[in-house]
């Protein structure tokens, strides 16, 4: 009984740290997965090929960047909400480049980097609390 009422405890304390570290990793994923989709591709480029080397560009900078940050903010926090961002945004920004639509600069392809990297890390706080309040209600 007193090992629920630790657990319970402590999945209510939620540091402010980690969450500012949460978003500053997702942030971070969605800026520099948008600056190196747009070197790899440039406008014209065919877009299912843009796709993919996107998709790959994201993945493996989001590893890169989750290898770093797991141990400061854990691995679960960092290395889902990166995968999303990587993945899909490394696709999302090349079909995007490839067609020669949006960001006109590298400044604005930075910032929608940016807000989406932040959009997808507070998707997965929200669900995270859906989720949380579904097994409390559960549980009593």
């Amino acid at each position: 009984m007193k090992d629920k009422e630790n657990f319970s405890s402590s999945k209510r304390l939620n540091p402010v740290g980690f969450v500012i570290g949460d978003y500053i990793g997702g942030i971070l994923t969605g800026v520099l997965v948008a600056w190196a989709v747009r070197l790899v591709v440039s406008p014209g480029v065919d877009m299912v090929l843009a796709m993919i080397l996107g998709m790959a560009v994201g993945m493996l900078l989001h590893l890169g960047i989750g290898f770093f940050l797991a141990p400061l903010l854990g691995m679960f926090q960092t290395m889902v909400p990166g995968s999303m961002i990587g993945m899909y945004g490394g696709m999302l920004f090349a079909m995007r480049d490839s067609m020669g639509a949006g960001s006109r600069s590298l400044h604005e392809a930075l910032f929608v980097g940016a807000l989406f990297g932040a959009l997808v890390v507070a998707g997965f706080h929200i669900y995270d609390r859906v989720l949380q309040g579904e097994r409390k209600n559960g549980d009593e």
